[in-house]
């Protein structure tokens, strides 16, 4: 979306915990040590990046170990020891651009999506760990703007661009992102005035299972979600009692556990601004959503489900860190730091990136 995003200074990390051992099997619980006659709880740990001038608003974990991170300036890092180190394989040429979703398979491969209007919407695919990236796609088309891209495996993805002749535009690759088409878009409800989506945090398109798909919008009279449960070919739209009407409102974030449970959060980017009711959950795979008994106190821009859970998430964005642990339906501040997205893997490894260079892991 074309949209220009406001922070907030970060905040120190919370000791009071993200509740994690509340969130996984008792088998996979992580073993928290007592500290001082206390008990140290799971907490965001700051990995040095060495890139202050820069903001991750694209991330990708793929374990605990390794994860990948994009943002403006062309900036790409990797890291395959938890963060102790990371490797700048930026694509060469790319320091205009800015990166605002990734997506990695394993150590060694990732697809990356810059944003902006016209040529300046591309996309990179690297087989050799950012060693070398190919171009695989740039936009020629000046009406087009794209802003996030998902896979269902590591073969087929999707991308989606804002409303092109009062459509949402859709990309599909079958080979990894190794090429790119654009679907007709018979199958795709028209849009409303001022409708988009917003390129905050990679999360405005996912996916669960080998089909389905969700795009997130705002800016419109309405902040709805829509959905394809055949790859992106047909698509039905569903409001969201998040509130929308104005071009810095609405959808930011989506996190599907499965292809029936689903999150939703928002809210109005203006730091000046409050962001009541910024967040829903659904239970129908996105055909209906209830507004959160206890939303996040403040806008919103990325979302996780926490790993071996069906109750517990994670939501972030430039003033903190909020868990639920009932599945969305109430929200609690567990950390003041500023992140825009967040993301978990099933080793238990979860990350957090944002401005100035900030990346995090999930640690005891």
């Amino acid at each position: 979306m074309r949209r220009t995003f406001r922070t907030v200074a970060a905040g120190a990390v919370c000791s009071a915990a993200l509740a994690a051992s509340t969130a996984v099997p008792a088998q996979a619980q992580p073993q928290v040590p007592a500290q001082a006659g206390k008990h140290a709880a799971p907490h965001w740990a700051l990995k040095a990046t060495d890139t202050p001038d820069v903001r991750f608003r694209g991330l990708s974990a793929v374990s605990r170990n390794t994860a990948w991170v994009a943002g403006t300036k062309g900036t790409v890092l990797r890291t395959t020891d938890g963060g102790a180190s990371w490797r700048n394989v930026s694509p060469p040429g790319a320091a205009d651009l800015q990166f605002r979703d990734i997506e990695a398979f394993d150590a060694h491969r990732a697809v990356v999506l810059a944003i902006g209007e016209g040529e300046a919407s591309r996309v990179y695919r690297t087989d050799d760990g950012g060693a070398t990236w190919t171009e695989s796609f740039r936009n020629t088309d000046a009406g087009a703007f794209y802003d996030c891209l998902t896979f269902f495996d590591r073969r087929h993805g999707l991308a989606m661009s804002d409303p092109v002749d009062g459509k949402f535009r859709i990309l599909s690759t079958s080979d990894g992102g190794r090429s790119w088409k654009v679907l007709p878009n018979a199958g795709m409800p028209a849009a409303l005035d001022g409708e988009a989506g917003f390129a905050a945090s990679g999360q405005c398109l996912v996916a669960s299972g080998p089909s389905d798909v969700w795009l997130a919008t705002g800016g419109g009279a309405r902040a709805r979600v829509l959905h394809s449960a055949d790859r992106g070919l047909t698509w039905t739209a569903t409001d969201t009692p998040i509130p929308a009407g104005d071009p810095a409102k609405g959808v930011f974030a989506l996190a599907f556990r499965d292809r029936v449970h689903g999150l939703a959060v928002g809210g109005d980017y203006r730091a000046d601004q409050a962001s009541p009711q910024a967040a829903a959950t659904t239970a129908d795979g996105g055909r209906t959503w209830r507004p959160a008994a206890q939303p996040p106190p403040a806008y919103r821009s990325g979302l996780a489900w926490l790993p071996h859970s069906r109750t517990a998430a994670l939501a972030v964005g430039p003033t903190g860190t909020d868990l639920t642990t009932d599945g969305g339906r109430t929200w609690r501040t567990v950390d003041q730091g500023s992140y825009d997205t967040v993301d978990c893997t099933a080793d238990l490894g979860c990350w957090a990136a944002g401005e100035q260079g900030r990346v995090a892991r999930l640690e005891k």
